[in-house]
């Protein structure tokens, strides 16, 4: 098979970028899959090879050879150790998903999936849908952690995939942002598209879908504020593009405007966002049933960094 390559011209919004940084976010992948394509000299600058953590000019040609191993919506069946079983019923299994994991197989993407990892514990997963998305009902992004759920039978994903529909699924998402929100609390009702000038970023577009986020701070740090959101629709990156397009970008969420040095600062390699909750009617006997997530240790970290004034 020959390689899917990728050229992207470089231009002042990835000026100063980590080269490894910029690759995942084009291809959706990893930080330690995109590190894979650089150790594999996959990557070049201008026709030579870098090194994952060089930084980018403002002009040049970026060159991104992927390989291509297998199908990229073949479903690998891979063991993920971090992922945990919040509920194990007969129409669905609530999971909590580590960060690096996608929800299902996509081109471009060679990480783990929660669809193979549940196979590799012998979960029967809902066969309705497409077979690399069979018994996924909602996504969460590959760089944000936290609960959901998957349909094991036909009669799950039928109703819980109408709920995610009819808007009667509660999904509440923690979110670190920068700076603190004015007002501390409201509702952000702006329409989500592809940015025009970017395809692997999304945005603010008058002609985009309609996107309701409900938030409300948390708790304030002065350098950024612990905030609960509550997502009444559920486009891609929503939270994160909204919090941007308030110019409170989700901390670590380098894609879209956040400061790097607050991110190393604290710790982060990725956004600071959580699925924290979901709650839903049982697709078995139509009781409210709720699961709710810790935070991971990474985003545990920063949030203690925060508190104990070390940033």
């Amino acid at each position: 098979m020959t390689d899917d390559v990728r050229v992207v011209e470089l231009d002042s919004s990835t000026a100063g970028e980590r080269a490894d940084t910029v690759v995942a976010a084009l291809l959706g992948i990893s930080r330690s899959a995109a590190a894979a394509l650089f150790g594999d000299k996959c990557v070049e600058l201008d026709g030579r090879a870098i090194a994952k953590s060089a930084k980018l000019p403002e002009q040049g040609s970026l060159r991104i050879a992927v390989p291509e191993q297998r199908d990229p919506l073949a479903v690998v069946v891979e063991e993920v150790e971090d992922l945990k079983i919040l509920g194990d019923e007969d129409d669905f299994v609530v999971i909590d998903k580590p960060v690096g994991v996608a929800a299902h197989p996509s081109p471009g993407w060679v990480g783990p999936t929660v669809v193979g990892a549940l196979a590799a514990r012998g979960y029967r997963i809902s066969t309705s849908g497409a077979a690399e998305r069979a018994g996924i009902v909602h996504r969460l992004d590959v760089g944000t952690s936290g609960v959901m759920v998957v349909a094991k039978t036909e009669h799950g994903y039928t109703l819980l995939k109408r709920a995610f529909k009819d808007r009667t699924v509660d999904k509440v998402y923690h979110a670190l942002v920068q700076g603190l929100p004015d007002p501390l609390e409201g509702t952000i009702d702006a329409p989500i598209g592809r940015h025009p000038g970017y395809d692997w970023r999304f945005a603010v577009v008058e002609d985009g879908r309609h996107s309701l986020t409900h938030y409300e701070v948390i708790e304030a740090f002065g350098k950024a504020s612990l905030v609960e959101v509550h997502l009444e629709t559920g486009r891609t990156h929503q939270i994160r593009v909204h919090f941007s397009a308030l110019r409170h970008p989700c901390a670590g969420d380098l894609t879209y405007g956040a400061d790097p040095k607050l991110a190393a600062a604290l710790g982060l390699t990725r956004q600071w966002l959580h699925a924290k909750k979901l709650g839903f009617h049982h697709p078995g006997n139509g009781e409210w049933v709720e699961y709710e997530s810790e935070y991971p240790q990474d985003l545990a970290y920063a949030l203690q960094a925060l508190a104990e004034h070390r940033v």
